[in-house]
């Protein structure tokens, strides 16, 4: 019997080469993705967040009378002091109380304007700042006055675009 020296035993140069271009595709995919996967899981804990303050709200409203915190102060933060908005911030919401970005979220409110019925968003959105409307209710991304002063909107900018708009 004779032995066959010819054959080897081994990939082929062709063979090596289309693994490592399918992990090259495979990688790039997965680069490709990953940041749109991020800010996504971003955007959601953002939405959550929203959630989090419009139940603070009916929680502030239950505790007194229905009322919402007087005034409508330009900005409020944790630090804010001097006003019914700032103190429900202090108490109210969940300390810290950031953005995923890692700032602490700000709250803008404002009065929602004119007839029932007409949108009111309280003008440009910033990243990090919770835009709240007084007697307003969401209609998709926007907000609409109602009749009911006790009503709020609230509205934030998404990082992956949109906003998020959610009521009581």
């Amino acid at each position: 019997m004779k032995k066959i020296t010819g054959k080897r035993s081994g990939f082929t140069i062709i063979e090596v080469s289309l693994v490592l271009a399918i992990a090259g595709l495979i990688f790039l995919m997965v680069f490709i993705a990953l940041p749109s996967l991020q800010r996504n899981q971003r955007d959601a804990k953002r939405r959550e967040d929203m959630i989090i303050y419009t139940e603070a709200i009916s929680k502030y409203q239950s505790n007194n009378r229905g009322a919402l915190p007087s005034g409508t102060p330009t900005s409020v933060t944790a630090d804010s002091t001097g006003s019914e908005w700032g103190e429900f911030y202090r108490k109210y919401l969940p300390k810290p109380f950031t953005d995923p970005s890692g700032q602490d979220y700000s709250l803008k409110v404002i009065s929602c304007e004119g007839d029932v019925g007409t949108v009111c968003n309280g003008g440009t959105l910033e990243q990090g700042v919770i835009l709240t409307i007084v007697q307003a209710a969401c209609d998709g991304e926007s907000a609409i006055k109602t009749a009911n002063p006790r009503r709020i909107a609230v509205r934030y900018k998404l990082e992956g675009g949109g906003v998020y708009c959610g009521d009581n």
